[in-house]
């Protein structure tokens, strides 16, 4: 190939890649610049996107050439200016959309163009997208306005009648101007103040009128067509996230940050920045939010939030295999982002001149406000705008939001020609020293130092390792593990063997074997020192070799010996603990802080936790989303665990926690599968003219509904709507109200029961609903009242004792409690109503109960006579025939506070009632026991259960006589 063919100066691997696209350009006359010519044969081999715009459109290289868009910089306002006046010429939405794409198309090819020749240095490429973005967000906004006002009015306020504007708040990059080549815009939508609009026949509420707006805005920029999209706009960092309203009031923000606001967002607040709309009102809302955002005092308390946030990112980047991902991974840029906004947020309130949103302005300020060395702030900058660029590369090449590094040839040899290094290996030796710098200077700044572990003082790790590696002979070995507390030596000794020949071992890479016989000899050290020796060894080896191909896990245990150690305790007093760990090892991330660990968190932190942790996942990305919730449940569930075990948490407070746990979760599972099916057929109509808020109620029966849930309890559920079963969803594929809440109950049902490769969330019992598995999924509050008037068993009756609103309508959730207590205190005849208990239990303990042949002397805590279902059925029963006297006794729904209404109204003797409290007690923290330990609800009852089951019996016969 000629030297003078500008393809001969690529690598050898990429002259292929861009000699199509080449072959169909190089003619162009607007290419008699040599240098221009090579240039655009670089870009070429390095952007698919660039390669495959200018292919279809040639016009467009003509223009970047001849208008000097290629070799000069875009003054301020250029976007904005160009943008308008095309936008001025058109008056259509279809036509209107398509101009955006193109728009915006050219400028990328532009931008990236002009980024990959380093024409423009990285500060110049993120202002310039975030200019571009700003210009498509503002302009089409003012196409849309007008037209929104012909429609349904002008909005004003409520007190002086002034015409308002919606402000738009761009977040993150976007609001520090500092926009990838690929990124998504992250938004809020706001407006001054509450009022209407002045429409004689339309009239709608402002909040009304402005989410219709946003929602217009959001599909001219994020609808994807033949032409692509414009920007993925992301509305989850707005109160409340996906759950609250489009748009808020400046007054409800307030509001909610003062009430509300979390540290996270906190740490997003810093960057916003408004965008497009009313720019000054923006500013003033600014202004008013302020001190949430710096307070006034030094707040060292941000170097834990952000500790926090980087240890949920760590087990994101382990979960999903994101080590190369140079935004997240180790020593990345967020690592470089977090350092700075640490900062800003400690001091920011203090030093306004680090109140600033662009990174590349704080840290230079670092050294004389927070007195970080010069050249660390240095090694910062340079690591910094080396991992953007590189960022940019990686995106480049096809307009994708990624920033994971290729592990393709092809790939790599485009980054590495982006980057200006000759080769892969070259690039990779700079990017790991500045990964590196980034690393030890978070760890500085923000990251714990790691306790040092107990073990590593006693482990003889030589003579583990000889061990480890078969150099003993039989009777060294023996003779070792006795030494280590290995009782049944042999035992030992065999385990590790079956080890040893496994297959999984005989196929591990010698990195892995590496990372194994580092970490091997403190783990058997721990285990040597369980007084169940034998036992915690095959249990900690049953997850070793669940990790052997995964071994980040074997370096996680090796860098926090304290996550080793609790390891090893955790599996050492359950088996329950060590399956489950073995079943999903990405929870081993759960051991590395003690106090997460051992301190769950209430129901508030709950919601708070799993909301930040869905802003990161795309919300049409169903298999993200069913595995993110499945994670949430698997780690809280075991925390919950470990605290348990330890003796941190009662049996009481176990059960609070999972059930709150439960709550969370079905709240979470509800309004993903509300968005999803709202976007699809619109909102179910309540009654003519009002949509449902959602009119839509879980109801928890059983152990859910009484508060008692336990590890592995399945959740007893009924779904029930309160919409005019006659009237219409108000979307493009309308369906009738049952219809859409049965999609909705069939939509959660898939969320809870569906197996992923995390498995189930919950095993979801629907047979408690009206007519049971023959009945409707969803009930209206109407049908589901005269169900349980007209056709409902006793024993449904004694299940409605237990029933309470775990999630949904607040509304509904009244009504509902208020149905529930008409059809608790009907008046009903003893002799019957004691017939058909009495009955129904026998029929259970024949059933579900121990043999009469049984002689093994076994109790089954739930259902043999003197057990936890006779303390059940005594309670229904009197609440049932008392109710309509007492009716507080309808107040709480678990047995131990019914009970206690019991005792209150002089129904039974405290004597008695303290009993059954007692044993009640008793016989659930056995089964807790014996579910730690994946063993049965049947034991062999010592001296305290027996008496427990014999008073149990004793009362019961006084009680259903």
């Amino acid at each position: 190939m000629s030297d003078n063919n500008p393809l001969s100066q690529l690598p050898d691997r990429l002259q292929s890649v861009a000699a199509e696209p080449w072959s169909q350009l190089a003619s162009h006359p607007s290419l008699q610049d040599s240098s221009l010519a090579q240039e655009l044969c670089r870009v070429l081999a390095i952007s698919d996107f660039v390669a495959d715009h200018l292919t279809r459109r040639p016009e467009w290289l003509e223009i970047l050439v001849e208008q000097g868009d290629i070799t000069t910089s875009y003054p301020q306002g250029c976007y904005a200016d160009k943008l308008a006046s095309r936008l001025s010429e058109v008056d259509d939405e279809t036509q209107m959309q398509l101009l955006l794409r193109r728009f915006r198309n050219y400028e990328m090819v532009r931008l990236i163009w002009r980024d990959l020749t380093r024409r423009a240095d990285m500060r110049e490429t993120t202002r310039d997208l975030s200019s571009l973005a700003d210009a498509c967000i503002d302009e089409t906004l003012k196409w849309l306005y007008p037209r929104a006002t012909k429609r349904w009015g002008v909005p004003l306020s409520g007190a002086d009648a002034q015409p308002q504007q919606l402000v738009v708040m761009g977040m993150g990059k976007l609001g520090a101007n500092e926009l990838n080549l690929s990124s998504d815009i992250d938004l809020m939508f706001c407006f001054p103040s509450s009022g209407e609009t002045d429409h004689p026949t339309q009239s709608l509420e402002n909040q009304d009128f402005f989410i219709r707006l946003g929602q217009k805005l959001i599909q001219a920029l994020d609808n994807h067509s033949a032409e692509g999209f414009v920007f993925r706009v992301d509305m989850r960092l707005r109160p409340f996230g996906s759950a609250g309203p489009l748009a808020v009031s400046f007054t409800a923000m307030e509001h909610y940050y003062q009430d509300q606001g979390r540290d996270w967002e906190r740490y997003a607040m810093i960057k916003a920045r408004p965008v497009a709309g009313d720019i000054v009102a923006g500013e003033q809302l600014l202004q008013q939010l302020r001190p949430f955002v710096y307070r006034k005092y030094i707040d060292f308390s941000a170097f834990e939030s952000l500790r926090e946030m980087k240890l949920m990112i760590n087990r994101e980047v382990r979960r999903k295999g994101l080590e190369q991902n140079v935004k997240l991974g180790s020593g990345g840029i967020r690592e470089v982002e977090f350092i700075a906004q640490a900062f800003q947020l400690i001091r920011g309130g203090r030093d306004l001149a680090l109140q600033q949103r662009e990174l590349l302005n704080i840290l230079p300020l670092l050294p004389e406000y927070v007195g970080m060395p010069e050249s660390a702030v240095q090694e910062l900058v340079e690591a910094y705008v080396f991992l953007r660029n590189t960022e940019h590369a990686i995106q480049a090449i096809a307009d994708k939001q990624t920033q994971e590094l290729p592990d393709d040839p092809q790939g790599q040899a485009r980054i590495a020609l982006a980057m200006g290094f000759a080769d892969w290996d070259s690039f990779q030796q700079q990017l790991v020293r500045h990964r590196q710098a980034v690393s030890q200077h978070f760890a500085d700044v923000i990251a714990p130092a790691e306790a040092e572990g107990e073990l590593s003082e006693a482990v003889d790790e030589g003579e583990w390792k000889a061990l480890i590696n078969d150099e003993l002979d039989q009777d060294q070995a023996l003779s070792f593990l006795t030494r280590k507390g290995f009782a049944d030596a042999p035992s030992a000794l065999q385990q590790l063997q079956s080890l040893q020949q496994s297959r999984a071992m005989q196929m591990l890479q010698q990195v892995a074997k590496t990372r194994l016989l580092h970490v091997l000899p403190a783990l058997l050290e721990a285990a040597g020192q369980c007084s169940n020796a034998e036992v915690t060894l095959e249990r900690v080896l049953l997850l070793i070799q669940a990790v052997l191909r995964r071994s980040a896990y074997l370096v996680l245990l090796a860098e926090n010996p304290g996550a080793m150690q609790q390891l090893v305790r955790l599996c050492s007093s359950s088996a329950w603990f060590a399956a489950q760990l073995s079943k999903q090892p990405v929870l081993l991330d759960e051991l590395i802080d003690p106090r997460t660990l051992f301190t769950p968190p209430d129901k508030a932190r709950l919601q708070a936790e799993l909301a930040q942790q869905l802003l990161r996942v795309p919300e049409d990305d169903m298999e993200q989303l069913m595995e993110t919730l499945r994670y949430f449940h698997h780690a809280h569930v075991l925390r919950v665990a470990a605290s348990d075990i330890t003796g941190a948490l009662p049996l009481m407070k176990v059960s609070d926690y999972l059930t709150w746990l439960a709550e969370t979760l079905l709240e979470a599972v509800l309004q993903s599968a509300w968005r999803m099916l709202t976007e699809k057929h619109g909102v179910p109509m309540r009654v003519v003219g009002e949509p449902c808020d959602p009119d839509f109620i879980v109801v928890g029966y059983g152990k859910m509904g009484g508060i008692e849930l336990s590890y592995g309890s399945d959740l007893d559920l009924v779904f029930i709507h309160d919409a005019d079963p006659d009237l219409n969803t108000n979307g493009d594929k309308s369906v009738p109200n049952p219809v859409f809440f049965n999609r909705l109950g069939q939509k959660m049902i898939h969320f809870l029961n569906t197996f992923t490769p995390s498995g189930q969330l919950y095993e979801i019992d629907m047979r408690l609903r009206p007519s049971g598995n023959s009945g409707l999924l969803v009930s209206g509050l109407r049908a589901f009242k005269q169900y349980q008037q007209k056709e409902a068993w006793t024993w449904e009756h004694q299940a409605l004792v237990r029933a309470r609103v775990v999630a949904g309508s607040p509304s509904l959730a009244k009504r509902f409690k208020q149905a529930r207590a008409e059809l608790l205190s009907q008046p009903r005849d003893r002799a019957v109503l004691l017939e058909q208990v009495c009955s129904m239990r026998e029929k259970m303990r024949e059933h579900l109960g121990s043999r009469a042949t049984d002689t093994s002397g076994s109790f089954d805590l739930k259902q043999d006579r003197g057990g936890i279902v006779d303390i059940e059925f005594m309670v229904q029963f009197m609440v049932l025939n008392h109710a309509c006297e007492y009716p507080d006794l309808l107040t709480y729904t678990d047995n131990i506070r019914i009970l206690d209404g019991i005792e209150a109204n002089g129904l039974m003797s405290a004597e008695k009632t303290e009993l059954l409290r007692d044993a009640y007690r008793v016989l659930r923290s056995v089964g807790h026991r014996q579910a730690l330990q994946e063993q049965s609800s049947s034991v062999v009852a010592d001296e305290e259960l027996t008496q427990y089951r014999q008073q149990v019996a004793g009362i019961w016969d006084e009680v259903m006589c």
